[in-house]
C-alpha cells in the first residue's frame, strides 16, 4: 500500500528520488534531496517546494503512516494543464509516496554476497537521454535487466554503460 502527499497534478515528464527508511529514519533523506533538483532540472523544470521543505514533507508521510522499515520516494513532474511535446507553459509538482518494504534480500544472502549477472541492456549514452537525471523511462531497462537475471537462476543485473563501463 503506497501514501502519498501531494503538491499537483498529473504528468508530461517526471523524475524522482527514492530512500529506505530503516527504524523509522530516512537514509540519506538530504543527500538525495540534493540530488533530486538536478534531476528536475536536467528535466527542464524547477522543483517547486524548497529542499528543507521535501525533506518535512518525506518524513511527515513516513511519520504519518507509521513506516518503521519502507521506502520514500518524492516524485516531480510538469504538465497537468496540457498534454503536448512542449510542456514549457505548464507548471511543476510534487508528490510524496511511502510504503512498507522489508529489506531487499534476506539477512544471511546479504551477508554471503548477491549473486549478479551481466545486463544485456545497456545505459543510454548522455547524448540519447538525459542519464543525469532520475527519470522513469530510464528505469525499464533496469527492470528488464533484472527480471532476465532472475529467470538465468541471479539475483540481479549488472548495468553496464554505452562504452562497457559499470553503470
Amino acid at each position: 500500500k503506497a501514501y502519498c502527499l501531494s503538491f499537483g497534478g498529473h504528468c508530461v515528464r517526471w523524475g524522482f528520488e527514492g530512500e529506505r527508511v530503516y527504524a523509522g529514519k530516512i537514509f540519506k533523506g538530504s543527500e538525495h534531496t540534493v540530488r533530486f533538483r538536478p534531476s528536475s532540472q536536467f528535466l527542464d523544470f524547477e522543483l517547486p517546494i524548497s529542499d528543507d521543505a521535501v525533506d518535512a514533507a518525506k518524513k511527515a508521510v513516513i511519520e504519518a503512516n507509521n513506516i518503521v522499515d519502507g521506502y520514500v520516494r518524492a516524485y516531480c513532474w510538469r504538465g497537468s494543464e496540457m498534454m503536448a511535446i512542449s510542456a514549457q507553459q505548464t507548471t511543476a509538482h510534487l508528490a510524496i509516496a511511502a510504503w512498507e518494504w522489508p529489506s531487499y534480500f534476506d539477512p544471511e544472502t546479504k551477508m554471503k554476497g548477491i549473486t549478479l549477472d551481466i545486463a544485456s541492456w545497456k545505459r543510454p549514452s548522455p547524448e540519447s537521454a538525459p542519464v543525469h537525471a532520475k527519470a522513469a523511462g530510464l528505469y525499464m531497462i533496469c527492470t528488464l535487466s533484472k527480471h532476465e537475471a532472475e529467470r538465468k537462476g541471479f539475483q540481479d543485473a549488472l548495468m553496464m554503460d554505452y562504452r562497457g563501463y559499470i553503470a
